[in-house]
């Protein structure tokens, strides 16, 4: 009898972002990705929400590496934090793990770090996995399909992919592979990327988006052209840099994150552009605006992105005017097009003509739609199927479409965040959850938790009332107050009398009970705080946060 093997999902399957999971195998545990969602507006002050580190941290003697299969953020984000926790090898391209190792250069973990480098092709043995690395199209360079051979069978992981027939660094992916896979030894289960399962058709190529920037660049010959894209685009980066060579410009990268993956992407041999073609910001003041092609971040409208910036008119490097042709390479991720509509407003505002994916085809996406992932299945013809990666929409259409291609409904599981599944020789079987509970990080402050969250929400939207009371306990006296401060609850000149009230109706609440010989702090307070929050609602019908203190004088 072989040896099970289980899958922790510890996030990305039910939103975009915090991509991770834990394969395991013989009590011993390889970690597939470690990514980081982006904050919304839903979650003030949260700058990033990590996967559930806690269940990878209390099994850290049995955690093996992690596998890094490519450089974007919702795959890498996270590393930092869990290495501050345990000392692991990450395994990636050299690509992948440059963008790595600044991450941990930056949290000063970088001296520890260990860092080992797959090429295509590539068969490591980590703990009990035979891993196997097969190139695989995306939008980021250098990206990995992995396969693991186990006990149970290959596990294939598509990780982010499309199926471009015409990629930029002609890096395909490796669907022969995967054919022969799949009949010797054959692939037992797929984890498959879901993210545009819901779209018909197949994605656009890459190389189709080079021919229209260029054709805008040449449409806009005399004014100066700003395009905006993904710093780790470096197919996209590629081909605005190719626009700027055949139209005559010099290419101006803008944006600390531009100008890092610029290098790290020319070095590694993964990025093609002459030296004199490049010109620092501080030299776009001395050339004509016709011969510069500026490349910055800020297409999700990034509130210190470059572009953000000029939209602001703050940018210490250029002042965007109407002689300014600024195309937004990029579809704003869901969430972000109000951020992105601000932008677009504010550069217009400046004069200049911006240009979207609205409006013409600047951009493709770097994930497969239906027809290539009828085409992964088609080639793979998994014994069982777990759609990954995607908004829990995306899992289901991925579901229903493995469906639609003849799968038996008893293989095909839809799994969430924290689910754990367990592959062994009578099958494929759900075993529960573990969890999979969201950590939130609000600068170096980790872990913030949903009570945090709702006292934002409540101070965001309804403000705050503060009363403090000073009491003498041995007399059953009180001494001071109640003093009333509010902010952000109702407007002058109503505020003052909504304040009195508060104050008039707490001093009788505490003169009544003490006069009733309540001499504990802590139930003064429950009766300060009930009170003033009748007060505040009959005479609002609002819940503002009530702050209150009561001490002793």
């Amino acid at each position: 009898m072989a040896s099970p093997l289980r899958i922790t999902f510890l996030g990305g399957l039910g939103q975009i972002g915090r991509n991770c999971a834990a394969l395991e195998s013989e009590g011993r545990i390889v970690v597939l990705d470690c990514g980081q969602m982006f904050a919304g507006d839903d979650l003030p002050g949260v700058d990033s929400v990590l996967p559930d580190l806690d269940w990878l941290i209390n099994n850290a003697r049995r955690v093996e590496a992690v596998i890094a299969t490519h450089a974007h953020e919702d795959h890498i984000g996270a590393l930092p934090y869990l290495l501050r926790h345990m000392s692991l090898p990450v395994y990636g391209s050299v690509f992948t793990l440059g963008m790595v190792e600044h991450k941990l250069r930056e949290a000063g973990l970088l001296d520890s770090a260990d860092l080992r480098t797959i090429n295509d092709g590539d068969r490591r043995r980590i703990g009990p996995f035979d891993c196997e690395f097969l190139p695989v199209t995306h939008s980021i360079p250098s990206g990995n399909i992995t396969a693991f051979h186990t006990a149970q069978g290959v596990i294939l992981h598509s990780s982010d992919f499309k199926l471009d027939l015409t990629p930029i660094d002609g890096r395909r992916t490796d669907l022969s592979r995967i054919g022969a896979l799949a009949q010797d030894p054959g692939i037992r289960l797929l984890l498959a990327d879901s993210t545009n399962a819901d779209l018909p058709g197949s994605s656009r190529s890459e190389k189709e988006i080079g021919a229209v920037l260029t054709e805008l660049l040449r449409n806009h010959a005399e004014r100066r052209v700003i395009v905006a894209c993904f710093a780790s685009h470096i197919h996209r980066l590629q081909q605005v840099a190719d626009a700027a060579l055949a139209t005559n410009r010099m290419l101006v990268p803008v944006g600390l994150s531009m100008l890092r993956n610029v290098k790290l992407a020319r070095k590694v041999g993964v990025l093609r552009i002459a030296d004199h073609m490049l010109r620092d910001a501080e030299e776009i003041g001395d050339l004509e605006p016709q011969r510069v092609c500026v490349i910055c971040t800020g297409s999700q409208g990034e509130p210190k992105a470059a572009l953000t910036r000029m939209a602001r008119g703050d940018s210490r490097w250029l002042s965007v005017g109407d002689n300014d042709t600024v195309i937004f390479s990029a579809h704003p991720i869901p969430g972000n097009e109000a951020a992105v509509g601000s932008v677009r407003n504010g550069l217009a505002r400046r004069g200049a003509k911006v240009v979207h994916s609205g409006q013409i085809d600047v951009h493709t996406s770097g994930h497969a739609q239906q027809q290539e992932l009828k085409t992964l299945h088609s080639v793979s013809v998994p014994q069982f199927f777990v759609p990954v990666h995607g908004e829990y929409s995306h899992l289901v259409a991925h579901r229903d479409l493995a469906l639609e291609m003849g799968m038996d409904p008893a293989t095909v599981f839809l799994a969430e965040d924290g689910d754990q599944l367990e592959l062994s020789d009578a099958g494929l079987r759900m075993l529960g959850s573990v969890g999979g509970e969201h950590l939130y990080v609000d600068g170096t402050v980790g872990d913030l938790g949903n009570e945090v969250l709702g006292d934002r929400h409540v101070l965001g939207n309804n403000g705050f009332v503060s009363i403090h009371v000073a009491v003498d306990l041995e007399r059953l006296d009180l001494l001071a107050g109640p003093d009333v401060v509010s902010r952000g609850w109702v407007e002058q000149p109503a505020l003052l009398g909504h304040e009195v009230a508060v104050a008039d109706a707490v001093e009788e609440a505490v003169l009544r009970a003490l006069r009733g010989s309540v001499d504990d702090r802590e139930r003064l307070s429950k009766i300060v705080s009930k009170t003033a929050g009748s007060v505040v609602f009959e005479r609002t019908r609002r819940r503002p946060m009530l702050v209150v203190s009561v001490r002793e004088g």
